[in-house]
């Protein structure tokens, strides 16, 4: 038994092109609304809280965090970051910004806070060796993409556990008796 009405629907549909009189309606709606362009150089859309951007190095009292202890470089998963010590001191940390995902590892396993990923994604060149970040670029773009406390409002924020995580919540049973 076939639904007759469906059919007939359907050979409507067919001849008198509904579907394109509704595509063409929606069309002429829209022609005279407000664009949603937006200019970008002039005008910029904001930016998610926690984007992971561009590479920093933290810095603490005007020197470096980092000590060269290698996590972040053990960790990675593309292996783009590479660090070089001599006699107690980091003498090179590149990171290879074509290889990198921007997963954000490289933060979390730092026990000291010397690296961050900042709001900055704008930074192309035409040059691979461009964007092979230094150790010195890395520090210049601290001070211009974390200026102040932005760092430290950076790293309580967004890249948890911090050590006031691990307390013993107020009322947990511990042994003899101490509690916190």
């Amino acid at each position: 038994m076939r639904d007759w009405n469906a059919i007939a629907k359907a050979i409507v549909k067919r001849f008198t092109f509904i579907e394109i009189l509704k595509g063409m309606a929606l069309t002429l709606r829209r022609m005279f609304s407000h664009a949603v362009t937006i200019q970008y150089p002039k005008e910029r859309r904001p930016i998610a809280p926690g984007f992971r951007g561009q590479h920093a190095l933290a810095k603490r009292q005007g020197e470096a965090k980092c000590v060269g202890c290698g996590l972040c470089a053990a960790i990675c998963p593309s292996q783009c970051i590479s660090i070089g010590r001599a006699k107690g001191k980091v003498t090179k940390y590149e990171i290879e910004v074509l290889r990198c995902i921007y997963c954000g590892f490289c933060v979390e396993a730092c026990p000291y806070g010397a690296i961050a990923l900042t709001e900055n994604y704008e930074y192309s060149a035409y040059r691979k060796e461009d964007l092979i970040l230094k150790r010195e670029r890395l520090l210049e773009s601290w001070d211009k993409y974390m200026p102040g406390t932005k760092g430290e409002e950076y790293f309580k924020k967004f890249w948890r556990p911090m050590s006031d995580d691990f307390g013993t919540p107020p009322g947990q049973a511990t042994f003899r008796g101490k509690q916190q």
